[in-house]
């Protein structure tokens, strides 16, 4: 075979692998964008957070669903803007969580722990609240995190 067709025959395959890298590259990118540190200010201390921002309707009606893990000290931080009554579910989501419902002014309303995986049950944040930190199952606990807890990130006014 010539260069030219040799050519010819590889050029598809290069072009494909080009796009291939330049897609990985811009959901990295974008993903690693979305990505952003929380602080929760325990009795105990401070535990802090890499938590993935869900804000559009697909991100938030998505979550956590279909992972099959969850790293201590990774989690999500659902933006519910403006302050609301909100109300999650299970459904699809294969590992169990904390959720952890935070007020408008970042403090923690309510923290519902140990959720029972793939349940179609509704959790309800009990009063209204800004965001939904998801993480973990046990989190709560074994970090002392607890309702009154004050989370710092802009999402919160923290006034």
């Amino acid at each position: 075979m010539s260069f030219n067709s040799i050519g010819r025959k590889v050029r598809p395959w290069i072009a494909l692998a080009a796009v291939a890298v330049l897609c990985a590259l811009i959901g990295a990118g974008a993903r690693a964008a979305s990505i952003q540190p929380l602080e929760i200010v325990t009795k105990t201390g401070v535990q802090v957070f890499s938590v993935e921002m869900a804000t559009t309707d697909q991100e938030k009606e998505t979550g956590l669903m279909y992972r099959k893990e969850l790293p201590d000290g990774k989690g999500m931080l659902f933006d519910f803007s403006p302050e609301q009554q909100i109300s999650m579910w299970m459904k699809n989501t294969y590992i169990s969580l904390d959720m952890i419902f935070i007020r408008a002014d970042g403090r923690i309303l309510r923290i519902a722990e140990n959720t029972e995986p793939e349940s179609t049950r509704i959790i309800s944040s009990g009063g209204p609240a800004k965001g939904v930190l998801e993480v973990i199952a046990g989190t709560a606990k074994k970090y002392g995190i607890a309702p009154g807890d004050r989370v710092a990130h802009p999402l919160f006014s923290g006034r």
